[in-house]
C-alpha cells in the first residue's frame, strides 16, 4: 500500500515545535542534528527536499528564558524575531556540518494568495533546489498576527506546510509531530485509543476525534493537522503524520514502512 513512497522525488517535511524543543523548554540539539543528517542524505540521493519548520517562538522563549508562551501579540512578535534568528543559526550550523547549504524563506498568507507573489515564491523555491540549496520555510511571525479580519496569517505551520506542498506539487508531505499518528482519541488519556494506519477522507467523526490544541511552545493541534491533510487530499497528493522523535523515522516512511498515519485518497482502510 505504501510502496509508492519509495519512488517519491519532491518531499516537503514539516517539523513541529514539540520535536525541536525538549519538554523543559530547552532546544533539542540532537533532534535538529538528526534532522539535518536525514534531509541532507535525502538530497544526496537526489531527492528534492523542502523543510517547513516551526519553533521560532519556542527557541526564542529558551533564548530569552521565558517560561510561558506570551499572550500579548507584540511580545510574541519580539520573541519570534529573536527565536527565528537563533533557530536559523542552529540549522545553518548543523546542515553545514553535512555540507548542505540552506536558505531561509519567511512567508505570510498574502504572499501566496496573490498570483504574482505566488509565482515569485515558487520561482525562488525552484531556483534554490536547482542550486542544491535546501529551503527552510517558516511563517513570518513578526508581521503575521492573529487579528480579526487579518488575512496575512496562515494559522499555524501545519497549514503552511500543506500550502507549500500544494504550491510546489510535492509528492508527499511528511508531518513530524510528538504523536505516533492520528488516533481515535487522545492516547495519553484513553488507553483504548486506536492508531489509524490510513485515512482516505476527512469526515466529521475524525474531526470530533481530533480534540484540542497543541503544546505550550507551539500552536498546532490535531485539528490543524486534519485541515492540512484535507488540503493534501484535495490536491490528490499524500501526507504522512508521524512521531518526529527521532527524525530518522523519515527513512522508514520513505521505505514504505507502515509507521504513522498515511492520508491518501483511494485507500482501503
Amino acid at each position: 500500500m505504501r510502496n509508492f513512497l519509495k519512488s517519491v522525488n519532491r518531499i516537503v517535511v514539516k517539523i513541529g515545535t514539540s520535536s525541536l524543543i525538549h519538554p523543559n523548554g530547552k532546544v533539542n540539539l540532537d533532534g535538529i542534528d538528526q534532522l539535518a543528517f536525514v534531509l541532507t542524505d535525502l538530497r544526496n540521493k537526489g531527492k528534492e527536499v523542502i523543510l517547513v519548520s516551526s519553533g521560532a517562538i519556542g527557541v526564542g522563549m529558551d533564548k530569552l528564558r521565558v517560561a510561558e508562551r506570551p499572550k500579548e501579540i507584540p511580545v510574541q512578535q519580539a520573541v519570534a524575531a529573536v527565536g527565528q534568528s537563533e533557530l536559523m543559526h542552529i540549522y545553518n550550523q548543523r546542515f553545514l556540518g553535512y555540507s548542505q547549504q540552506t536558505a531561509q524563506v519567511l512567508l505570510t498568507r498574502d504572499v501566496v494568495d496573490f498570483p504574482e507573489s505566488r509565482r515569485n515564491v515558487i520561482n525562488t523555491l525552484e531556483q534554490l533546489m536547482a542550486m542544491d540549496i535546501l529551503p527552510i520555510i517558516n511563517e513570518n511571525d513578526t508581521v503575521a498576527v492573529d487579528e480579526m479580519d487579518h488575512t496575512r496569517k496562515f494559522g499555524d505551520n501545519d497549514e503552511l506546510s500543506a500550502i507549500v506542498a500544494q504550491l510546489m506539487n510535492a509528492d508527499v508531505l511528511i508531518m513530524l509531530s510528538d504523536i505516533d499518528g492520528f488516533y481515535s482519541a487522545n492516547p495519553s488519556e484513553d488507553k483504548q485509543a486506536v492508531l489509524y494506519s490510513t485515512v482516505s477522507a476527512i469526515n466529521q467523526t475524525l474531526i470530533d476525534q481530533a480534540g484540542g490544541n497543541g503544546s505550550r511552545f507551539g500552536t498546532g493541534g490535531m485539528i490543524s493537522k486534519l485541515k492540512a491533510a484535507q488540503r493534501i487530499l484535495d490536491a490528490k497528493s499524500a501526507m504522512v503524520l508521524a512521531n518526529g522523535k527521532p527524525p530518522r523515522i523519515i527513512f522508514d516512511i520513505l521505505a514504505g514502512v507502515e509507521v504513522g498515519t498515511l492520508f491518501k485518497e483511494g485507500l482501503h482502510e
